[in-house]
């Protein structure tokens, strides 16, 4: 009867090749001659169409056929090994409001458009990210050059290529293996992409910097990842770090992975989010029966709140991190993008040398920097570093454990470019210092730009951004549109933003997704898009809230 099956297969196939098909089930060979059979037909496109051709009679008489279709039935109800149940529960609690929802809506409304779908606007305005060539920052030249020699050498032939971007480019190369980009360097990356970070940050504090305590990361958010890890116990009682709110969510999803507790303390925005101690010392209270409170994580300039913290905030807070026994994790990767001539940039670091003794030698400090901000913006690198300062040498050792391979290597010499640029006198000196003022003076117009034409809009509250890349209003949202989200169980200002991306093509990302003080509403957007297309942006957005205040009000 199985023959028969073959035969009747035979007519549904044109263009086709006689094959002699073997068949194997539980060791039993069952050969069935020649068959009829395309180049992309495979024994198992045969099987059901045999199994459904055969008549009951024959399958009684074949318990090979009623054996192959049972174990396929089995199969298809058979539970799969990873499925959301079993699979890390801790990775499930994970969220990434930069890249939520909004984010895949966006998408989606890019796709309907190209489609022809018509909507109330013509492009979509991602506001969500701070991703600073995507928004159209200029690309400095110097770095590329080094980089573009590095990875193809053939460009030190190239006589528009300024002869100190060559001599760079020797420079790494001939401390690479094989003097290739293309060979591994040491976990901790190049020796001497670490040494000129040292020279940096000596230059930068006033005080030397150990190179062996420097380790190169994918991203500032790759350290900042494994040092958060690092953190976990074993036994006893969770881990407790505390961090900001509102905060970058890589520190929450982090936490949620690695099954810390978040220890929350809330920045004072009426103090342009200003840190308060007394509110530090509240949350580590609140937070020693349900942990074990190890770090204290601090983000200057803040993201997304655009504060850049005083001197004296910093002092207070060592103090703090000190009487408490914290180890302080301060992201500073925002360091280059100060808007404001009345604001100053202070490392942790260097305050924590200026204060001496007993917290010079004492508080525990590990700090983090990145290529993918200030004039370079160079997202898409993934370079970062890490420089850790009164850290146990034994439990550095571990941390350089958890790196266990070297971070990509154009990344690292984008880093050795940002913390080693053209100096007075050399070739490329003249071209880099216009291409970087011109940007950071083009970001500090926006960044008041920003939050003067939020301030204009009735309902919205807007602190001015003196650092980093984005603007954090408070949206004063009607009850009668709080009670409805509340009916839709879901955060309002989380429906704002997905009504304003409907109706005006902005995404923006909600305050929810950050952390606020509970009854208040938010939502981040970057500063980082070109002049023209941040006016046409806030217009929009300004034309949807008299509209939505008129509908909910």
């Amino acid at each position: 009867m199985a023959q028969n099956a073959l035969r009747r297969f035979r007519p549904l196939q044109k263009h086709t090749r006689r094959k002699t098909i073997s068949l194997n089930w539980n060791g039993t060979s069952c050969i069935y001659g020649t068959a009829q059979q395309t180049p992309t037909t495979s024994i198992a496109d045969l099987i059901p169409i045999m199994t459904r051709n055969t008549t009951a009679g024959s399958r009684r008489n074949n318990p090979n056929l009623i054996r192959s279709t049972e174990l396929r039935e089995k199969r298809r109800k058979v539970q799969k090994t990873l499925n959301i149940d079993t699979i890390n529960q801790d990775i499930r609690k994970m969220e990434y409001a930069v890249k939520g929802p909004l984010v895949v809506r966006a998408g989606e409304i890019e796709k309907e458009i190209s489609a022809g779908i018509a909507k109330p606007f013509e492009t979509v305005i991602r506001a969500n990210i701070g991703d600073c060539h995507a928004m159209g920052q200029p690309k400095v030249t110097y770095p590329r050059q080094v980089m573009a020699l590095c990875t193809h050498e053939l460009l030190f032939d190239d006589p528009t290529i300024p002869d100190d971007a060559k001599d760079h480019a020797r420079r790494i190369l001939a401390s690479c293996q094989g003097q290739s980009l293309g060979s591994y360097t040491e976990s901790a990356g190049l020796k001497i992409v670490r040494e000129d970070i040292a020279a940096f940050i000596s230059r930068r504090d006033g005080f030397s910097c150990d190179p062996d305590n420097i380790i190169l990361t994918a991203g500032a958010g790759e350290g900042i990842k494994n040092t958060l890890e690092l953190l976990k116990n074993t036994t006893g009682k969770r881990a407790g770090a505390m961090i900001p709110i509102p905060q970058y969510p890589l520190y929450t999803a982090s936490i949620s992975q690695y099954g810390l507790y978040p220890i929350n303390y809330y920045m004072d925005e009426d103090n342009d989010w200003a840190l308060d101690i007394q509110e530090l010392r509240r949350a580590v209270d609140a937070a020693r029966a349900n942990c074990d409170p190890k770090a204290i994580c601090v983000i200057n300039p803040g993201n997304p709140t655009g504060q850049v913290m005083t001197r004296q905030n910093i002092e207070d807070t060592i103090k703090f991190a000190y009487e408490e026994q914290l180890c302080i994790l301060a992201d500073e990767v925002y360091q280059g993008n100060i808007h404001s001539k009345d604001h100053t940039f202070h490392s942790f670091r260097k305050v924590l040398y200026e204060l001496g003794l007993p917290y010079s030698d004492q508080v525990e400090l590990i700090s983090f920097h990145s290529v993918s901000k200030g004039y370079m913006g160079e997202c898409g690198l993934r370079a970062g570093y890490l420089e850790a300062v009164n850290i146990d040498p034994a439990v550095f050792q571990q941390l350089m454990k958890t790196f266990l391979f070297c971070s990509n290597t154009p990344g690292q010499v984008s880093l050795d470019c940002l913390v080693r640029p053209p100096q007075p006198g050399n070739p490329s000196f003249s071209l880099f210092q216009q291409q970087t003022d011109e940007i950071a003076t083009s970001l500090a117009e926006r960044a008041t730009l920003v939050s003067d034409l939020l301030n204009t809009i009735p309902g919205m509250q807007c602190n001015p951004v003196y650092g980093s890349m984005f603007a954090f209003p408070r949206l004063r949202l009607p009850e009668t549109f709080l009670n409805k989200s509340k009916a839709a169980n879901q955060p309002a200002d989380f429906r704002y933003a997905m009504q304003l991306l409907e109706n005006t093509g902005i995404c923006v990302v909600p305050g929810s997704g950050f952390g606020q003080k509970p009854g208040s509403y938010h939502f981040r957007t970057t500063i980082l898009p070109p002049k023209e297309i941040l006016i046409e942006m806030l217009g929009r957005l300004k034309d949807f809230h008299h509209k939505f205040l008129e509908r909910e009000s």
